[in-house]
């Protein structure tokens, strides 16, 4: 049995079109799980489906008929309730990048970025001098960029401490890095309306978290009045964090995956090794 063109052609298209509908899917996952918000909402629905499968498998009437309202009037009602989340995820899918720019660091530039940003903190937290910067990763915040101040100069830690200077006009705002560059300063974030974070804590600390929850970004605190530091991501606040803290989490979000993936081979060779002893 001979396999024609027409053949070929039509398995080429059925391809295409299973891998754009998971390649959809992907992303779509992808910016639920970077989106606090909707992760929880995602998470509710699934819970609903769940019960829903229970109730039809044991029979149980009474529930599946209250399930069955809230599965035909809850999607309206998520859309109108949910509308800023689904035009956040809508948008997120547009900002998107296949490779962002931190993954295509060498391991010398990633060790210089890290080195020049905590250089940074560290004399910031000792003059007492607030900041927040704000780390791109997947996601792209050039919406932010282009409604700030664009500098796209080399990072030093001079050039951020000179940034939030007291004196100077860009310090209230937030500056944006990208790759290993300092994209702009003077950056205006959404601030999180989350009940998790201290009440205490100021702008910048709420800030910080609302561009967590929105993209896949890490945000760096410094607090003027105490001189704490903290970081922000995926919608979590790490409060009060020292210098070597702050060192390890750069370095380790800032990896890429494969570089994980074989870091984690090393050490189960290791384990095996040490097992066959």
């Amino acid at each position: 049995m001979s396999i024609t063109v027409t053949d070929i052609i039509s398995i080429t298209k059925k391809i295409v079109d299973i891998s754009l509908v998971w390649l959809i899917f992907y992303f779509i996952l992808k910016n639920i799980k970077n989106n606090v918000k909707l992760s929880m909402l995602f998470k509710g629905v699934v819970i609903i489906l769940v019960l829903k499968y229970i109730s039809d498998f044991f029979d149980l009437t009474t529930v599946q008929v209250l399930l069955q309202y809230i599965i035909q009037w809850g999607l309206l009602a998520l859309i109108v309730i949910f509308q800023p989340e689904i035009r956040n995820i809508l948008e997120q899918l547009g900002r998107s990048q296949l490779l962002g720019r931190h993954k295509v660091l060498t391991v010398d530039e990633r060790e210089h970025l890290v080195y020049e940003i905590v250089n940074a903190m560290d004399y910031l937290r000792k003059e007492r001098i607030g900041a927040l910067i704000v780390i791109e990763r997947d996601i792209s915040l050039s919406n932010y960029i282009d409604k700030a101040k664009k500098l796209y100069a080399d990072l030093t830690s001079d050039l951020l401490i000179a940034i939030f200077y007291e004196g100077n006009p860009l310090h209230d705002g937030g500056v944006i890095i990208q790759g290993d560059r300092v994209s702009c300063a003077g950056a205006v974030f959404p601030t999180s309306g989350s009940s998790k974070i201290n009440r205490r804590l100021g702008t910048r600390h709420r800030a910080a978290l609302g561009i967590s929850e929105e993209a896949d970004s890490i945000s760096l605190i410094v607090s003027e009045e105490t001189g704490r530091m903290s970081v922000a991501i995926k919608g979590e606040l790490y409060y009060n964090l020292t210098i070597d803290d702050i060192r390890i989490m750069l370095i380790d979000e800032l990896r890429p995956k494969q570089d994980m993936d074989l870091d984690e081979e090393e050490i189960d060779e290791e384990e095996i090794y040490e097992e066959n002893k």
